[in-house]
């Protein structure tokens, strides 16, 4: 009986023993794959613009605090401006996060370390790019671009990821995007960033103005006399339509998405070279020039078109508006239908003909903003009243030259 139950005892005692193993291999298996997660990458590559990158965005915001772009979820580390962003979580409290960013055409190889602070939560982090500016401003047609991540979690646990971009063209505009919580964010702010009153190219403008003898000199707000104001803008208006500028409703790009609305803008440079506009390239030209003379413009938006007002005086209590599109050789019947304007126009010396368009464009512009005061004022999307002042450009500043 006794030997029976030695017999019994150890044939229990190994059977124990290996119930005691497998229970150990079991938790190591389970400590290790949440350790060390090798068959996950534990790693997301998300933005809030549907996959693109716009460098209109990063050039125009690089030297301010603006943050124009939001991401929905507000407990973020690093900074959104760099617009490429991973989900990551920490696996304790105080995980120590290094990530490395692969270099692109668009910009270099970089390293960024953060601090996860609480254990088993999932992080939005934007880790540090070192854009290359340049290659941002040349980029006239969307390019695709592969992003590539590592990242490391307390020097042990490794994770990897890929996403291809589309960086957009220079000229493509945001102009709002929906978030990934479906709210939508109205950027068209960003069209202050093609107002340039910094291009080189103007000097060569002004010199012209200057040449046709409407003014000796431009000298802003010097004079108290909003004529005075009226004659420097009409000098520019002048040595504009001297260049031959034509009308060109450009103004879609490639782009197809559900969450980002865009559209397409001529720096100065292109619309000076190519002496092409639409509303929007001849608001955003002329508010330049008028910028570099020291009077302040206002870009003026409402559903489908864009137009260009100024304030005639320093105070700001009076404010002239233009229809730039009539800068180029366009058909006044389209405005004013009921005058039959363009059989009137057959002789005239093209001082006069410009002088009469001036009036005009101004007395067009006035119209649509008086119907549509209030909405402009309102904040509603695809309304806006733009001052191209101080306080925008401390959010916006100009995309330079090439």
């Amino acid at each position: 009986m006794q030997l029976n139950m030695r017999t019994i005892w150890g044939e229990n005692k190994w059977k124990l023993a290996t119930f005691i193993l497998a229970i150990l291999t079991v938790t190591a298996s389970v400590l290790y794959i949440y350790r060390y997660e090798p068959f996950s990458s534990g790693l997301e590559i998300t933005d809030e613009l549907g996959g693109n990158i716009f460098p209109v965005t990063i050039l125009s915001t690089a030297t301010t605090d603006a943050q124009l772009i939001v991401p929905a979820d507000s407990t973020y580390l690093g900074n959104p401006k760099s617009c490429i962003g991973i989900k990551i979580r920490s696996p304790h409290a105080n995980s120590k996060l290094h990530i490395e960013l692969a270099e692109t055409p668009f910009f270099a190889h970089s390293v960024s370390e953060f601090i996860l602070p609480e254990s088993g939560k999932e992080y939005l982090v934007f880790p540090d790019v070192i854009w290359n500016y340049q290659a941002l401003l040349e980029n006239t047609q969307a390019m695709p671009v592969t992003v590539s991540i590592q990242a490391k979690v307390n020097n042990n646990r490794t994770y990897s990821a890929v996403h291809t971009y589309s960086v957009r063209s220079i000229n493509e505009c945001l102009l709002g995007y929906i978030d990934s919580k479906m709210k939508f964010h109205d950027t068209s702010d960003f069209f202050a960033a093609y107002v340039n009153e910094d291009n080189p190219n103007i000097s060569q403008v002004l010199r012209e103005a200057l040449d046709s003898r409407i003014v000796n000199r431009f000298w802003g707000y010097q004079s108290k006399d909003p004529k005075v104001v009226d004659k420097q803008v009409y000098a520019l208006w002048y040595v504009l339509q001297k260049r031959g500028f034509k009308y060109s409703s450009i103004s879609n790009s490639s782009l197809s998405s559900n969450v980002v609305f865009t559209q397409r803008v001529r720096t100065f440079d292109d619309a000076l070279q190519s002496a092409q506009i639409n509303c929007v390239d001849g608001s955003v030209l002329f508010a330049s020039l008028l910028k570099a003379i020291n009077i302040n413009p206002i870009l003026v938006r409402v559903p489908g078109h864009m137009f260009v007002g100024y304030y005639t005086d320093r105070l700001h209590q009076e404010i002239h508006f233009l229809e730039t599109s009539m800068i180029g050789d366009v058909n006044l019947d389209d405005f004013f239908p009921e005058e039959k304007l363009d059989s009137t126009m057959a002789g005239k010396s093209q001082e006069s003909v410009s002088k009469f368009m001036f009036e005009k464009s101004k007395e067009y512009a006035t119209r649509i903003y008086s119907e549509h005061k209030d909405l402009i004022h309102s904040g509603k999307v695809n309304y806006m009243f733009l001052e191209i002042d101080k306080a925008t450009r401390a959010y916006v500043q100009p995309i330079a030259a090439k």
